[in-house]
């Protein structure tokens, strides 16, 4: 027997409410920030050390770990990743 889909998808949802791509956004940063955060407790790196290396501000840091705020600039990101010895990849996918 196949399963038949009763209403619009969870993105048809989202796409109909014209915030899909905002939706998406924050939950992209919320994964950057939780895997940052997780990285930084294996190192054993503090978010003051984490900043020396970024050669920011603790209060920077604060903003590219906390999981609502997605107005990060592209180059904190990658210093953010260099600072813990990885690379940062963007990719563009069809939509």
């Amino acid at each position: 027997m196949s399963e038949q889909r009763i209403g619009s998808s969870f993105d048809d949802f989202l796409q109909e409410a014209g915030i899909r791509g905002d939706v998406e956004r924050i939950a992209q940063k919320r994964v950057f920030a939780w895997r940052l955060e997780r990285e930084m407790e294996r190192q054993g790196l503090s978010k003051s050390e984490m900043a020396r290396r970024m050669q920011t501000s603790r209060s920077q840091v604060d903003r590219l770990l906390d999981p609502t705020n997605d107005r990060v600039q592209l180059d904190t990101l990658v210093k953010a990743a260099h600072a813990i010895g990885c690379e940062l990849k963007l990719d563009l996918l069809p939509a």
